[in-house]
């Protein structure tokens, strides 16, 4: 991984949908029953880096303990609901959900959260490319991009920005 050296942002010259998922083992000792639900995930991120034209932008995975988390980019909820129905994912979800009936011994969850531009801001600072940034670009943070105001293009004031604060 290459470092960028100063001071980042992420390109937001359009919007992006952030699809968290994961799972949580809750029976550790029933890997019988969650490790085909974990087993399955690397497949379908594979499918989807080989296949820019699915809308699927980057993503990060995060193990902590039990939980295993994924914070994805798309391009758009269409292009999320689309991947949804293509026959990897669909395999893997109705073998989860024929699993899930069976035991209690792995969760999952999923969240989706449709960004527009310029309503998100981010910053990377003596980092590689990383999140939204390795997704949809980074570039250097410039006197129009300084500081977090400005990389969310507030029209508001401070006054109206206290009383949201306030609310």
């Amino acid at each position: 991984m290459t470092l960028n050296t100063g001071r980042f942002t992420a390109s937001q010259d359009s919007g992006v949908v952030v699809f968290i998922i994961g799972t949580r083992i809750n029976h550790l000792l029933r890997i019988n029953q969650w490790l085909p639900v974990i087993t399955a995930f690397p497949a379908m991120v594979k499918e989807l880096e080989q296949t820019p034209s699915l809308g699927y932008l980057g993503s990060e995975t995060f193990i902590t303990g039990k939980t295993i988390l994924s914070v994805q980019y798309w391009e758009s909820s269409g292009a999320l609901l689309k991947y949804a129905k293509v026959q990897q994912h669909l395999k893997a979800w109705r073998t989860f959900n024929q699993r899930i009936r069976k035991s209690d011994s792995v969760g999952l969850y999923h969240e989706t959260h449709i960004i527009r531009p310029d309503e998100s801001e981010a910053l990377y600072i003596n980092m590689p490319d990383f999140g939204l940034g390795s997704a949809k670009g980074v570039q250097a943070v410039t006197s129009k991009t300084q500081t977090a105001r400005q990389r969310l293009k507030r029209d508001q004031t401070e006054d109206s920005d206290e009383a949201m604060v306030n609310e």
